[in-house]
């Protein structure tokens, strides 16, 4: 009797995690629709997501934070997949590789932010180097990529990270089946070049997709990478959406949450345009 209910008892904090979540979801979602009994709002409607949606600030905000994560996202995934490539060709020292792309993917966020700050900063150790071997005549010279309105230090705490996890992520699917299928196209005369374009490449894309997913969701989510590195305007959909919801005035509240549910929306479109991707691919979701 035991044995029986056990994987049952253990699903149990799972469960629980998963309905606060649900719970806390919901009560957002309602939230953004202007339903806060508490602040005497009671009476669903779709102002805030107006008002959202018709404000510059508001607008500058999205495009900002679609481009950070669409931009991002893409280079990580192409770097990412290159460096796959170049270790799958590389056995021998394979398993050195993926010991040192574990070092990044640990490191926290507001970590790397520091390091982003200490080293590409105009008073940062990049900016010192190149003064003191006369690059530039002075630190200040040295190129705005902290706080700039590109969001180019933003780009550069998560290229650190998402290029590891890209690396992590499709590494050993690359390897396994460049090991199976790759090596019997070459063993019928297909060079590596040939293997890797025609076989193993189209074999990862599913995968590589769903990298690209993960980390794009992600970024455009994050809070602490735009807000500590980030420029003043525009500012990211997350940073802008916690500013509303810690204002003084408290019926302000629904502004923090429609901006969430932007954030949720895209994130939903992201999910779908990669589930039709995945269904255009295989056949027997096709038959179904």
């Amino acid at each position: 009797m035991k044995k029986k209910y056990t994987p049952y008892i253990l699903l149990i904090p799972q469960i629980l995690l998963l309905i606060i979540f649900l719970i806390g979801l919901i009560n957002g979602i309602t939230q953004s629709f202007g339903v806060i009994p508490t602040f005497g709002l009671e009476k669903p409607t779709l102002k805030y997501y107006a008002e959202v949606l018709s404000s510059p600030q508001m607008k500058s905000s999205i495009m900002f934070s679609l481009y950070i994560a669409f931009a991002s996202s893409m280079f990580s995934v192409a770097v990412g997949t290159l460096i796959c490539i170049v270790i799958v060709m590389n056995k021998k020292t394979k398993w050195f590789y993926e010991k040192l792309i574990e070092i990044p993917i640990v490191v926290p966020h507001i970590v790397v932010a520091i390091f982003i700050l200490n080293i590409f900063s105009k008073s940062g150790l990049m900016a010192r180097i190149l003064a003191s071997i006369g690059l530039i005549s002075s630190p200040d010279q040295f190129l705005n990529l902290i706080y700039d309105k590109y969001g180019i230090g933003i780009m550069l705490a998560y290229l650190w990270k998402e290029i590891p996890f890209i690396i992590y992520f499709v590494l050993s699917i690359m390897s396994n089946i460049n090991d199976s299928l790759g090596e019997a196209a070459i063993n019928l005369g297909a060079s590596k070049y040939e293997t890797f374009k025609k076989v193993t490449l189209p074999l990862c894309k599913n995968t590589i997709l769903s990298g690209f997913l993960i980390i794009f969701v992600f970024s455009l989510g994050a809070y602490e990478i735009p807000q500590l590195l980030g420029p003043t305007l525009p500012k990211a959909l997350p940073v802008l959406s916690y500013i509303q919801y810690i204002h003084p005035n408290l019926q302000n509240r629904p502004y923090a949450m429609a901006l969430n549910g932007i954030i949720i929306m895209i994130s939903l479109i992201a999910a779908i345009i990669y589930y039709n991707l995945i269904k255009n691919n295989i056949p027997s979701m096709k038959e179904k």
